[in-house]
């Protein structure tokens, strides 16, 4: 089984995946760091150089050569949700865990969006962009985890192990 993990950038994508690997021994993937050593740029700089639709086909594309691995973590940038090819082939091949957190409880944890190479960023604030995509998250989503008012690795990581065979609840703290 492979678990993926999509949501707002600064839920602790990376962070929650890191652990959930080494809790359960699996691989991490981190997709944007995937991209970013086959572009040898930043995310921010590869959209800044060749637009936002260049850095979701790089997205979609790093997803889509996932196949045949078992017994791991992936991590795709939050606009992998635009894309419907990579969407269905995550789901083909993992678990799809959305991270749900408050807009507020994300902007405390994480700085500089705007460097982070976030799709929709240049039309739209953090706020807008956040509650657009909710609907497109929960949608994708076989489990959605929502975090209590503070973050705690463990807590989080600990409700995913103990969620991973339910499909379609939605738990809230």
């Amino acid at each position: 089984m492979n678990i993926a993990l999509i949501g707002m950038s600064g839920v602790g994508k990376s962070i929650i995946g890191k652990q959930l690997a080494a809790k359960l021994k699996y691989r991490f993937i981190d997709i944007d760091k995937t991209i970013e050593a086959k572009t040898k740029m930043k995310l921010q700089q590869t959209i800044d150089k060749f637009g936002e639709e260049k850095l979701l086909r790089l997205e979609e594309n790093a997803i889509l050569v996932l196949k045949g691995i078992e017994n791991s973590i992936i991590s795709p940038g939050g606009s992998v949700i635009y894309s419907i090819k990579a969407m269905r082939h995550l789901k083909k091949y993992s678990v799809v865990i959305f991270l749900n957190d408050s807009i507020s409880n994300i902007k405390l944890r994480a700085k500089n969006f705007s460097e982070r190479g976030i799709i929709g960023l240049k039309n739209n604030t953090l706020e807008q962009l956040y509650y657009k995509r909710l609907p497109i998250y929960e949608k994708w989503a076989d489990l959605v985890i929502t975090f209590p008012d503070s973050f705690d690795l463990n807590h989080v990581t600990d409700r995913i192990i103990h969620h991973l065979n339910i499909k379609k609840y939605i738990i809230y703290d």
